[in-house]
């Protein structure tokens, strides 16, 4: 297979390197496979729009040209190589359950052609509940006498209620056209394709096998029925075949747990490191550039994203550090995480340096404006290995770097991304780590060097796991919704300490002093007129035993006849 291949009728004023197909011959291209394109008209497994998008409109010279456009069939390359997404098929049949009034039946009966559909038809009225996914769906309709269950491929609802949103093979003609939905539905039947589009860790997750709601954000702000949350065992759901691929779960999920399957973080740090010496111009596939005439200045180089929510403070923070420069990010929407990404990543920036990192530009126009300002950040760029790294790790030792040795006071997180502190009243804290364990991105350790329980505040995912298990009373608290640029913010801080308590018995240390001075003060008043059972208070776990036998011998012999002896 050849890599890559440049299509155009009209040819290239400027060479391209051989290891790209230059052809204005589709014959010629259409006898090999292609790993990227530039145009739909050759098959490739990635068509790049974003490459005729540079040609027509960059302002760098020739020679740089040559050199980027190269780049961007390597970074759709890399794009390729780390993907994730894999693909599927589900079966379709030819049953269309239609929702509608008497009238709109009839348009649709005569649109249709003559029996390419099993068509059953019901008012809305009637329906009950919605369940499964496109060639699978589950219709419960209130019939006369009693509730009759529909199997069908597809709906199709005029005027659709908000039970029949957020499956997938649910159509609305008057949010479309007749003739849209029509030629949708003649397209799903037979193999309808779909992508795994989460790539999921229910090792970091902050919702799965928890006893406790901490977490959920990923399904409270899914579109549709792709993630949902099985309260009774604390597990996530996932329905691929509903999923969009908007991403917007993985910009929401605190951990790490989520992440974007067509461009994981991986692949995000090796692209990103491609745009050093570039102004990155972050471009959703949705927004189209095929026809968009705007003069980009030299060094700014396209990057084009399937989705347009899954960018979060992490991978946002990756770009602008790797390329040294701010980052335009062009769409026409904001998903919730990626807008408090932004929010946050400029508050932090302004600070450090009277500049905001991310540039948004919503339409043409705004986008204009962006080019006319965006530029290189001195002082800004950074790079650091992430591999094998976690999301608030990765964050955390970014934004290490920014601050320094400043204090740049601090910014609030918001109601999507949260940060937070972890503070101790070390007076109440028995060190029975009880939270240690709770937290499963180790932002709570224990350090056995001094007996201590310390908090990477930069790593906390705030989830507040730890304030629900902590068994003590005012003890564990919560600060949250804060990020203090400070060097302390990104060392382990001492919560609590202690000395370890010897066995009276053996001297073996075998807890901390203040948890068995709790135990005793607790169970001192019950064993009061048992000295043994007391002196067992302040014994391990071996000896509490031996003491025990030995006092029961003690007073069984001590009790014996001299007829016994």
């Amino acid at each position: 297979m050849q890599e890559f291949v440049y299509f155009s009728n009209r040819g290239l004023d400027f060479p391209l390197p051989e290891n790209i197909l230059v052809t204005s011959e589709l014959s010629t291209a259409s006898n090999n496979n292609f790993i990227v394109s530039n145009s739909k008209n050759v098959h490739a497994e990635i068509i790049a729009d974003e490459i005729d998008f540079y040609i027509s409109n960059s302002q760098d010279t020739i020679a740089n040209k040559i050199k980027n456009v190269k780049k961007l069939y390597e970074i759709n390359a890399i794009r390729f190589d780390f993907a994730q997404d894999v693909q599927y098929t589900q079966k379709v049949s030819q049953e269309v359950l239609l929702v509608s009034t008497q009238k709109q039946k009839e348009e649709f009966l005569q649109s249709m052609i003559p029996d390419e559909f099993n068509l059953f038809h019901v008012s809305h009225e009637v329906i009950k509940s919605i369940s499964g996914h496109i060639g699978n769906l589950s219709v419960i309709v209130n019939d006369t006498f009693k509730d009759t269950t529909l199997h069908v491929s597809q709906i199709v609802w005029y005027d659709q209620e908000e039970i029949a949103t957020k499956q997938s093979g649910t159509f609305d003609p008057l949010k479309s056209s007749l003739d849209n939905v029509l030629a949708t539905l003649r397209t799903n039947i037979s193999n309808y394709e779909y992508k795994k589009f989460v790539v999921y860790d229910q090792n970091i997750c902050q919702y799965h096998g928890r006893n406790e709601k901490t977490c959920g954000k990923c399904a409270e702000v899914c579109p549709s029925v792709a993630i949902q949350t099985n309260d009774d065992i604390k597990h996530l759901e996932f329905s691929h075949i509903d999923c969009h691929g908007c991403g917007g779960c993985i910009s929401v999920c605190p951990s790490g747990a989520l992440d974007y399957a067509p461009l994981n973080r991986e692949s995000i740090y090796d692209i990103s490191r491609m745009f050093s010496g570039h102004i990155p111009l972050v471009i959703p596939q949705k927004m189209n550039i095929k026809e968009l005439k705007v003069e980009l200045k030299e060094n700014v180089l396209p990057f084009a994203i399937e989705g347009e929510k899954f960018l979060h403070e992490g991978t946002l923070l990756t770009i602008a550090q790797e390329s040294g420069s701010q980052v335009i990010f062009y769409s026409d929407f904001l998903s919730k995480g990626t807008k408090d990404a932004i929010r946050i990543l400029n508050d932090i920036y302004q600070k450090k340096h009277n500049l905001d990192a991310i540039i948004v530009a919503m339409d043409e126009s705004e986008l204009v404006d962006a080019l006319n300002k965006v530029n290189f950040i001195e002082g800004s760029k950074h790079t650091i290995n992430e591999l094998n790294t976690r999301k608030r790790e990765i964050f955390g030792t970014r934004l290490k770097n920014i601050v320094g040795e400043d204090d740049l006071g601090e910014v609030q997180t918001g109601e999507h991304i949260h940060y937070a502190k972890v503070n101790v009243n070390e007076a109440n804290c028995t060190l029975c780590l009880a939270c240690v364990a709770a937290c499963n991105v180790d932002a709570l350790v224990a350090n056995i060097s001094d007996n201590s329980l310390r908090i990477n505040a930069s790593i906390c995912t705030a989830c507040g796991f730890c304030e629900v298990v902590c068994p003590e009373k005012d003890c564990l608290t919560i600060e949250e919704d804060v990020i203090k640029l400070n060097p302390t913010w990104f060392k382990e801080q001492v919560l609590a300490t202690d000395t370890l308590f010897a066995c009276i018995e053996c001297g073996k240390e075998f807890a901390t002093t203040k948890a068995i001075e709790k135990i005793a003060s607790i169970m001192s008043p019950i064993f009061a007129h048992d000295p043994v059972k007391e002196r067992t208070l302040y014994c391990c776990a071996d000896c509490k035993p031996k003491v025990m036998m030995s006092s029961y011998m003690e007073n069984k012999n001590l009790y014996k006849s001299p007829g016994d002896m």
